[in-house]
């Protein structure tokens, strides 16, 4: 495939600078070590300032003029931007929020996805830029609009997305008396006579049945999914050379990115570590970093792409902080790390205008290259030779993560305690692995269970007999399962079964929780071998045994002395329980006696702040250790490890590779 050679590229709008500025854009671009620029994602209105009238002249001449600085052309479909002549002709395609009200033009996404008349717009530019670029041999690929689902928080709700709705609903359902029947619309009155009585859930004066609440989740996002599959079939039927991505964004919650990521190459992610968006902190800790990376390679089980990778402080109305000398090669040598093929930057110069003025590329508003330019020119230079040795290659670990966006929504939608949070509870155990250096796949219902040793799937409030015989076999097997509170709740509509919890996971896990407590401004304490290890909040489930063996115990409250985790054998393998959301400690002390009865390892022990990963080439392994400190810090390598990038004494924000 031609795009092979492809290791780091930067985002460019020549749209946004005169001609004449270009050619000295591409000879920095070359001079700095990048292969590939990619382009065109915003420009609609650029490329067709009226209907049918379309302009490539200027886009031919930059992607001419790349090209002959040796550079390739990934082009973004413009569908995120409608031009305002659009949205004229069409004030209908503007979206419509939960309040009812139609948001107006400006930003970006400011359109519905299921609307016909936008379809047909979308349809028409894809098609003729697909046309018009599919014997340029400069171009590679395409990314499919940008960052699908962002910009508006609670989706469209106009009357076209209704309509969309009620057909989603009949494909499913089939007549109304079964959809009244599995939502149970008895309640409050709410049976419908007809699928076009059905309401996109506007706001309300109370609160919408939670069945309608999350198939409206899925319907959206298979909307979504269905809006850049559109775009998909026209570009693999116009240039089936092409490789088609699309730019991820992490623990984004409002698509199943397992579906989106289906039918595309390669996934595409964009890397920020640090923004105005943060509030807690200035940069991102670095377990969520990683975490994040590794998300992004379960969706495919296979490397990536970095579409956009941090190159300056980001920032719209407010900034984020500067990055540090260093950190920028070292969040990219995290990057490749953790599974990336292929790393672009964005920006390569900040922008004079527009809502991102300030949302800093490699080179300042002045156009000069200054310390971030030498710092990525470095960087590219010491790790394409590792990366030409790890191109499509990646790491498989015996410990793996569950993750459903169906569960996210449930768990959205009626989350019990106000600060449960499921994405959260993933991170939590997530970093649990992080701060031992355990390699971690995250991992779908669909997924090759069999591959790892351990999987803990935390919060499983959503149940299906599939899944439930699927855990059974698993652990039968021998695989160890972890589930967590809050499991075997409901079924597949939102509907709490008829059932002792946890539901039809009992036989497995060998409990049943006749009672359980929320708990609202206050906490419980629990013992592990009769001591204190931590404590539990949030939530506990008050556990009664069958064939399980109790492994911690609660120490306060009515149910002092009752089980709180559980382990119980099945066939080859074992299921554990965790009845309650641990503190860090209780995490600890609960997660270390799992793990070191299973005899999972980590890949080396580190100093503080240290982090480690690996990545397997068809020889042997190459070592990432990353230093997220601002501080110099020694590593001693395992017996055998060869350094070939950087050395024992890590600086600053320093990186060391080793190979064994």
């Amino acid at each position: 495939m031609k795009w092979d050679d492809i290791y780091f590229g930067v985002d460019y709008y020549p749209e946004h600078w005169p001609g004449e500025r270009w050619e000295t854009d591409a000879r920095l671009m070359k001079e700095a070590g990048f292969d590939a620029v990619r382009m065109a994602e915003f420009a609609w209105v650029k490329m067709e300032p009226e209907l049918n009238r379309f302009c490539f002249e200027w886009l031919d001449d930059a992607i001419t003029l790349f090209a002959s600085y040796g550079l390739k052309v990934i082009l973004g479909t413009p569908t995120a931007t409608p031009p305002a002549w659009i949205i004229e002709s069409a004030p209908e395609i503007l979206p419509v929020n939960e309040k009812g009200g139609r948001l107006g033009f400006g930003g970006r996404h400011h359109d519905c996805q299921s609307n016909a008349e936008y379809r047909k717009h979308a349809v028409r530019i894809v098609t003729a830029l697909a046309e018009h670029y599919k014997d340029n041999s400069a171009v590679i690929g395409w990314q499919i609009d940008n960052e699908l689902g962002n910009s508006h928080e609670d989706l469209c709700m106009c009357e076209s997305c209704r309509s969309k709705f009620h057909e989603w609903l009949i494909k499913k359902y089939i007549t109304i008396e079964n959809l009244n029947e599995c939502w149970g619309t008895i309640f409050w009155s709410q049976t419908y006579s007809g699928f076009h009585q059905i309401p996109a859930p506007r706001i309300t004066p109370n609160s919408h049945n939670p069945s309608l609440l999350l198939d409206w989740k899925r319907f959206c996002s298979d909307l979504i999914i269905e809006f850049q599959q559109l775009q998909i079939e026209i570009i693999h039927k116009i240039c089936p050379n092409h490789f088609i991505t699309h730019n991820f964004m992490s623990f984004f919650d409002k698509i199943d990115y397992f579906g989106l990521a289906t039918n595309l190459d390669f996934i595409g992610y964009d890397q920020y570590p640090g923004g105005f968006w943060l509030k807690d902190s200035a940069f991102l800790p670095p377990f969520e970093l990683a975490a994040g990376l590794d998300l992004m390679k379960g969706l495919k089980d296979k490397p990536f792409w970095i579409m956009e990778h941090q190159a300056g402080p980001a920032g719209w109305e407010t900034l984020g902080p500067t990055p540090r000398p260093g950190q920028l090669r070292m969040w990219t040598s995290l990057s490749v790390a953790r599974g990336a093929d292929a790393v672009f930057y964005f920006r390569w110069r900040s922008c004079l205008f527009g809502t991102e003025q300030f949302w800093h590329g490699i080179l300042p508003h002045s156009g000069i290259p200054g310390r971030r330019y030498d710092e990525i020119k470095k960087t590219i230079s010491e790790l394409r030779p590792v990366m030409s040795k790890l191109k499509g290659l990646k790491s498989q670990s015996n410990v793996a993560i569950l993750f459903s966006y169906e569960q996210n929504w449930a768990i959205e939608i009626q989350p019990h305690h106000p600060d449960l949070d499921y994405i959260q509870q993933i991170k939590k155990y997530y970093a649990y692995f992080y701060d031992r250096n355990i390699a971690v796949d995250f991992i779908s219902e669909e997924s090759n269970f069999s591959k790892h040793s351990l999987i803990i799937a935390p919060l499983q409030f959503l149940t299906n007999e599939r899944l439930v015989e699927r855990f059974k076999t698993y652990v039968s097997n021998g695989g160890n399962l972890v589930l967590t509170m809050r499991t075997g709740v409901k079924d597949d509509n939102n509907v709490c079964l008829d059932s002792h919890l946890p539901g039809p996971f009992s036989d497995l896990l060998g409990i049943e929780i006749l009672d359980y407590d929320c708990l609202r401004e206050l906490s419980v304490q629990v013992s592990l071998d009769g001591k204190i290890a931590g404590t539990a909040q949030k939530w506990c489930d008050i556990i009664s045994l069958k064939s399980a063996k109790a492994i911690a115990h609660y120490n306060g409250e009515y149910y002092k002395g009752v089980p709180a985790a559980t382990v119980n054998a099945l066939g080859a393998g074992q299921s554990y329980y965790i009845g309650f959301e641990p503190d860090d400690a209780l995490m600890s002390n609960i997660m270390d006696l799992i793990t070191s009865e299973l005899n999972i390892e980590p890949i080396a022990a580190t100093p503080k702040n240290i982090e480690i990963s690996r990545r397997t080439s068809k020889k042997g392994n190459y070592y990432f250790v990353l230093n997220h400190s601002g501080e110099k810090v020694e590593f001693t390598p395992n017996p055998g490890w060869k350094a070939v990038l950087g050395s024992d004494v890590l600086e600053p924000y320093g990186i060391t590779v080793y190979y064994f």
